[in-house]
């Protein structure tokens, strides 16, 4: 499996919004300003993150975009998943209708192990414990 450049970008984008107050909200260009992503390709991941319930959009003056639920509840699992859809290793996972060997293949069986254990770890990070690594770092280069 490899992320995506949006994935990639929706997971810097919600490590930033984890680093500030609880309720703040953000504008697009900050963040991406902060994190190094594209503002265009940024407020599009976060029109999708709004629609699944990661972030919430605030219209008009003052608006722009808050965490939808405290860091500590939102994993890695949900944003990837929210950008990508569901983690699949390979098309063999998805379904009866996708191969024609999976009644007897002996490697179906090693991907879905591996596949459960991959979503398992992204479901333990969540946010709160990558914006403290985010803070740190950036106290680090300060300092």
């Amino acid at each position: 499996m490899k992320l995506t450049r949006a994935s990639d970008y929706a997971i810097r984008g919600v490590v930033y919004m984890a680093m500030q107050s609880p309720g703040a909200i953000v504008v697009i260009p900050e963040v991406a300003r902060e994190m190094d992503v594209p503002v265009g390709f940024l407020a599009r991941i976060f029109q999708s993150l709004s629609r699944i319930g990661i972030v919430v959009s605030h219209r008009g003056k003052k608006g722009g975009y808050s965490l939808a639920r405290k860091p500590e509840e939102i994993t890695l699992c949900d944003v990837i998943e929210a950008v990508e859809g569901d983690i699949r290793i390979n098309t063999c996972l998805n379904g009866y209708s996708e191969c024609n060997r999976m009644s007897f293949c002996p490697v179906r069986r090693e991907l879905a192990g591996v596949q459960e254990d991959l979503v398992k770890s992204l479901q333990k990070s969540n946010f709160a414990e990558l914006a403290a690594r985010e803070k740190a770092h950036r106290e680090s280069r300060q300092a």
